[in-house]
């Protein structure tokens, strides 16, 4: 009969600690913060290229010109280096129907921070694809493309740009 209250006991114990713990249990009320979700829209490039502005380019727009197109980026110190020889070249050949542009994939601002430190007087532009679509895989990578917009020289690093032979490869382009 001990054995048996006993058993009834601890039942009734544990349900009555059971019945505390429930009953006792502080309720929480939440507090619901509305959140404010901003909307970001984010540009979609539909061009190939833009400018500086954020103005569509393509390299059907200088059909009609000689163009002398540089991939490069910020962090590539062949490219910089020889961007002062593409300077003095962009000035030989600017009276021969030449444009020289200057393309990264880089951030426009980037592009502008760099733009605006080193002083060079290009006319750099923001690349939207990616440089594999170009077969590049390497900077920097220059391609000459004639009037009618066939790509017609390829050059790989760093060169120089101002060299009479180099001068002379260029005014060749028919």
């Amino acid at each position: 009969l001990i054995l048996y209250l006993n058993m009834h006991l601890r039942i009734v114990y544990i349900l009555i600690l059971g019945l505390v713990f429930v009953g006792c249990k502080e309720e929480k009320t939440k507090t619901v913060t509305p959140v404010v979700i901003e909307s970001v829209v984010e540009k979609v490039a539909t061009s190939t290229y833009e400018d500086l502005k954020g103005n569509p380019i393509e390299l059907s727009d200088y059909k009609g010109k000689r163009v002398l197109l540089s991939y490069w980026a910020t962090w590539c110190r062949p490219c910089i280096e020889e961007m002062p020889d593409m300077e003095k070249a962009q000035t030989i050949l600017e009276k021969e129907n030449y444009v020289f542009l200057f393309a990264s994939d880089q951030s426009v601002k980037k592009i502008m921070a760099f733009k605006e430190a080193r002083g060079f007087q290009l006319d750099f532009i923001k690349f939207n694809g990616m440089y594999a679509e170009k077969n590049v895989s390497a900077l920097p990578a220059t391609f000459i493309y004639n009037e009618v917009g066939e790509q017609v020289l390829r050059f790989d690093g760093g060169l120089k740009w101002d060299s009479p032979e180099m001068i002379e490869k260029l005014r060749a382009v028919q």
